[in-house]
């Protein structure tokens, strides 16, 4: 197939098969493998200048997707939680709009689908490589949408992502490439003449995909999704979340751009924007021509999706109460200092942050002596406090508040608890409009009637509990009817018990959870690696998939096959 550039998707192919091949031996060995450099001077000294002005230039525009069906109305619906204004106007997409799109993109279909899955895994690694070379501008993309601090914006909303999006591309080749391509079958007859069969095996992709982005982290999230169902075949619409539309209009446009030159058409991916209020994911979600769903945010529009969206397959992330148990240690200061750390990074606005910090009434031994359940608490926070004094070093941890929901839900929190840890407002200087807010602790008792109204419910942004409980036995048992009944993306625990460690693991694998165990170092919780680890376990009512697994992909595409009778 010759490009519209001139190049074929043979060239593309040989560029990029290098790459696939080490993508698949990573996600088969789980070893530490990145093609995307997390160091800002890995991009090169002008990378920098050149990625801040293409953002610049972004503001107070129109961002045009040419040749996409559109209603011909512009929406303006991002701020940036930093105060920045941004200005950028979108194609608004009402239902006229997607009476043309929808179609459109259902054509597209046949000719993506007969490249084959090395074709279209090649072109989905073009859109990350060139993803990649403009990482400072979706770093700032990132920033200015959900409230991450840069050099968080940079390396989770940059590389991090590009990581979960090729790991996606990689299992996706592997499970549609797991059947042949064509097979022959001979049985034999005995005497008479054998049976022969030729048969043809064809990955057909379901149907136009729908990704549902999130404000917190809407290239993280939402890459795995996008090239998972792209290189499957699925024609892929994109509805980023009001609050954060650039960096999944930038992947658009840009996935546009590879696709028209690789000779196919463009409107295998689209932007769905919309207006602040317009929700119009309820109504794409159930309309036939959706076959695929990913989605991240609350359960409430989750669970709605998995009861509703019938027609199709619904992947989806939603809240849960991510639970620590803290039995002993043989590092007291640096279990105190990894914690604090996780409570504070992006002001706990991450779906993997530590909530429930479940601590025996009668203390821990820990490697610093016998320390009461008052002492871990007060250490924890004093962790906190010193990993935070300085505003500098607190404002490139914490970020900015994404939204009002946080801010409100943190000032609600002293009726929750007895403060253990107050928060407090940290002045930005490069940017005075951000709202910036330590974390705060909250002492609960486990006995107590009102800790399972004020702590055994998600409560999204910087604010824990310290939760007394009377025993490791009774923190087991909060663990697993919290697993159970609300879901946890991440579990940790500490202690220096084999049988400890074990009666944890048992409860995770009952409930199925991702746990860690006796993060000390620079390894946290709350940070999963792209090609290694997996987050969300798809096993409890936090989520109901794995990013990214063969799970994650294999359903977005059937295998029909095609039998003919041979004579040879």
């Amino acid at each position: 197939m010759t490009t519209a550039t001139g190049s074929t998707t043979t060239q593309l192919v040989d560029k990029h098969r290098p790459t696939l091949e080490r993508a698949l031996e990573a996600i088969r060995t789980r070893e530490f493998w990145t093609p995307h450099p997390e160091h800002p001077k890995a991009y090169g000294e002008e990378a920098a200048e050149q990625g801040k002005a293409a953002f610049e230039a972004l503001r107070g525009t129109r961002f045009e997707l040419p040749g996409q069906p559109v209603s011909g109305e512009w929406v303006t619906s991002e701020r940036s939680p930093y105060g920045l204004e941004l200005d950028i106007s979108y194609p608004r997409t009402d239902e006229g709009a997607l009476d043309v799109l929808l179609p459109a993109m259902r054509a597209a279909m046949p000719a993506w689908r007969q490249a084959g899955p090395e074709v279209r895994a090649a072109v989905c690694l073009e859109i990350l490589a060139r993803i990649s070379a403009r990482t400072y501008e979706f770093a700032h993309a990132v920033m200015h949408t959900s409230g991450q601090a840069f050099m968080m914006a940079f390396q989770a909303g940059g590389p991090h992502a590009q990581d979960r999006g090729m790991e996606a591309v990689a299992y996706a080749y592997a499970e549609q490439t797991r059947t042949p391509a064509r097979a022959t079958w001979v049985k034999p007859q005995g005497k008479r003449e054998p049976l022969r069969v030729e048969k043809e095996f064809t990955a057909v992709p379901r149907g136009v995909s729908l990704l549902i982005g999130c404000n917190t982290f809407p290239t993280w999230n939402g890459f795995p999704g996008f090239f998972a169902s792209l290189a499957t075949g699925n024609p892929v619409l994109v509805k980023p979340h009001p609050g954060a539309v650039l960096p999944l209009a930038l992947t658009v446009r840009i996935a546009r751009d590879v696709l028209g030159e690789a000779g196919f058409e463009p409107d295998l991916v689209a932007l769905a924007a919309e207006a602040e209020g317009d929700g119009i994911a309820r109504n794409l979600a159930v309309r036939p021509e959706i076959r695929v769903i990913d989605y991240t945010g609350s359960s409430q529009f989750g669970e709605w999706l998995e009861a509703n969206a019938r027609q199709a397959q619904v992947h989806t992330e939603k809240s849960g109460v991510n639970t620590v148990v803290i039995d002993s240690t043989d590092d007291y200061r640096g279990m105190l200092a990894n914690l604090a750390f996780s409570l504070s990074l992006y002001s706990g606005q991450m779906c993997t942050t530590p909530q429930n910090l479940l601590i025996p009434a009668s203390g821990i031994a820990t490697d610093a002596g016998h320390r009461t359940y008052d002492d871990v608490v007060t250490d924890l926070a004093a962790a906190v406090d010193k990993l935070l004094g300085d505003d500098a070093r607190a404002n490139a941890l914490l970020g900015a508040l994404v939204n009002d929901a946080v801010r409100e839900r943190l000032d609600a929190a002293p009726g929750r608890g007895r403060v253990a840890l107050a928060s407090r407002t940290v002045k930005n200087a490069e940017f005075p409009g951000a709202t910036v807010r330590t974390p705060a602790i909250l002492a609960v008792d486990a006995a107590n009637p009102e800790t399972e109204e004020n702590c055994l419910d998600e409560c999204f942004g910087p604010v824990s509990f310290a939760v007394a409980v009377s025993s490791t036995e009774e923190a087991l048992a909060l663990l697993r009817r919290t697993l159970r009944e609300k879901g946890a993306m991440t579990v940790a625990a500490y202690t220096t018990s084999r049988e400890v460690e074990q009666q944890v693991a048992e409860v995770c694998f009952d409930e199925p959870a991702q746990l860690s165990l006796n993060l000390t170092g620079g390894v946290y919780v709350n940070q999963t690696a792209g090609f290694s680890d997996f987050h969300g376990s798809g096993g409890n009512p936090s989520a109901n998939c794995t990013l990214c697994d063969g799970a994650f992909v294999a359903n977005r595409f059937r295998t029909v096959e095609v039998r003919r009778m041979s004579a040879e």
